[in-house]
Order: C-alpha cells, then structure tokens, then sequence
C-alpha cells in the first residue's frame, strides 16, 4: 500500500519488510548507532557522518552511497543555501542523515502516513529525487523572472540602484548551478549503473527526472548570461553617463581658462595695472572677456564639440 510504521530499531526483523532510517548526523546516539551496529561499509559511515559533501553516487557491491542537495524552503532561508542530504540504500534498508530538515523528506514522510509512499528502495529514490527536483522549478522560475524584470527596468530607464541587485541574482544562480551540475552526474550514474533492485522502468524515472535537472542547469546559466549583459548594460550607461558629465567639466573648464588667466593677471596687487586710474575699465574688461567666451563658442561649435 505505500505505507509504514514506527518501530525501534532494536526490534527490527528482515521479514518486516524495508527499513528506514532518518537521522541527524551531528547527533551523538546516530554517530553512536553507525559506527557501532549499522553494520555497513566504513566508507558508507564515514560519508554518512560528514560535514560537508557534494552531490554523488558510489556504488558499494549491490547497496548505493548517494549525496543529494535540495534548495532550501525553511522560513527566513536562502534558496540557494543548499540543504544536503546523504543515503545509504540497499534492497533491505535505507539510512538517510541530515542535519537540517528538507522539505521533500517530509513529503516522502507525509505519503507513508496516508499508504501513498514508496513501496521499494527503487521507489523510494526516485520520489526523493523527484521531489528535490520538482522544488527547484518555483525558485528558478522567480530568479527568471527577477532577471526579467531587472533587464527590463535597466534598459528602459536611468536607474542606476540595481548593482545590489544583479550581485544577488548572479549569486544565487552561481551556488545553485555549483550543486546542480554534480546532483546531474550523481542521478546520471544511478540508471546507468547495473544495480539489482532499480528495475527498467525505475531507471527511466530516473532518466527523465535527470532531464530536467539538465534543463534547470541550462536555464540558470541564461539567468547568469543575461545578468551579466544586464550588468553590462549597466555599466556602460554608469560610464556614459560619466563621460558626459567629465566632458561637459572639460569644456567648462576650456571656457574658463583664458578668463581665469585675465583675470587672475591683472588681480595681482603690484602697480602698473592698466586701467586702475579709469573709472571704465571694469565695465571694458567685462564685455572684453564677454567677448572672449563668445569667440570660444563659435569655435567649439564650428568644430562639433558642443
């Protein structure tokens, strides 16, 4: 039926049926418990206990060592804080470690409740796999459409307040693509590999969930391209803009030169200034340097410079 019930571990028998352990890693007793009477290969244990792991598929006799990342949906979370989760499965038993809680684990633990669960280890891997890819398609999705957005809103007006922005969307897609591209191998070897219990049509599963991990990998690296042209885009406005304004100072100040000399030439306060005796001499220099400013223009407009 797709069900389970709680049992102590102690009290377990093969005849019951496939068992399943879901423990905290970072806990004493599941340390305890996994080295001391799991029974399976160190290997397993020592991968099962680490801290940190990237998405991965070993193949230990007839059992599989997967590591698997999910986006991360907690409350007040970044998605691209991957949460990770690490498995041993065989046809008998499954041993999952986690130190945080994800979310598609307790949609596996929800469908056992109500008889809908997985019945097998083949089947057990490919709802897992399935749900952490199926999370991913809200949070990509967004970050498409925020690129979108920020595209848009960059190329259609001056708004020069995005770089925060377009830094946060770039990393996003960069940590999550940094674990997508080994969860692809990781689920790519687990239909490729001869393993006894994942039948054909399991394996296809696999295959076609695979498939869309691919896709999401492809659609993260269009968000990170177009952020970039974005934040191109951006930066040649910033310096557009920068050269504008570096101009207009330059002609400013080109304007200015020839009257600032003039003027810094005869307010120096030694004798022989002309002028100082003429009551008329202020009035003459003004429309002089007048005169010389408007000589200037017709000359930087001639030239196109203005």
């Amino acid at each position: 039926m797709g069900g389970a019930k709680h049992i102590e571990v102690e009290k377990y028998k093969e005849e019951m049926g496939l068992l399943w352990l879901h423990l905290d890693y970072s806990k004493n007793d599941s340390i305890q418990w996994l080295n001391n009477k799991s029974n399976i290969d160190p290997l397993a244990i020592e991968a099962l206990l680490t801290e940190e792991t990237r998405p991965r598929t070993i193949i230990l006799d007839d059992s599989i060592l997967l590591a698997l990342r999910g986006v991360n949906l907690n409350p007040n979370s970044d998605p691209e804080d991957m949460i990770s989760i690490r498995l041993f499965i065989n046809e008998k038993i499954i041993i999952s470690t986690k130190k945080r809680d994800l979310l598609s684990v307790k949609d596996i633990v929800d469908s056992l409740k109500v008889n809908k669960g997985p019945k097998s280890s083949a089947e057990f891997i490919v709802s897992l796999t399935n749900n952490l890819t199926s999370r991913m398609e809200n949070t990509i999705s967004e970050m498409e459409e925020r690129s979108s957005n920020l595209e848009e809103s960059v190329l259609d007006s001056h708004n020069f307040e995005k770089r925060t922005e377009i830094s946060t969307i770039r990393k996003e897609a960069i940590s999550l693509r940094r674990y997508l591209s080994p969860q692809k191998d990781a689920i790519s070897r687990l239909y490729h590999e001869s393993i006894s219990w994942i039948d054909e049509y399991k394996k296809n599963q696999l295959r076609e969930i695979n498939d869309q991990v691919i896709r999401y990998i492809e659609e993260l690296d269009s968000i990170k391209d177009r952020v970039t042209l974005t934040q191109e885009e951006l930066s040649n406005k910033l310096n557009e803009q920068m050269n504008l304004r570096m101009y207009v100072l330059s002609v400013i100040s080109a304007i200015f030169l020839p009257i600032g000399f003039l003027t810094g030439l005869l307010g120096i306060n030694i004798g022989g200034i002309p002028g100082s005796e003429n009551k008329d001499a202020f009035v003459i220099f003004t429309v002089f340097l007048v005169i010389i400013v408007s000589i200037q223009l017709y000359v930087f407009r001639k030239k196109k410079w203005i």
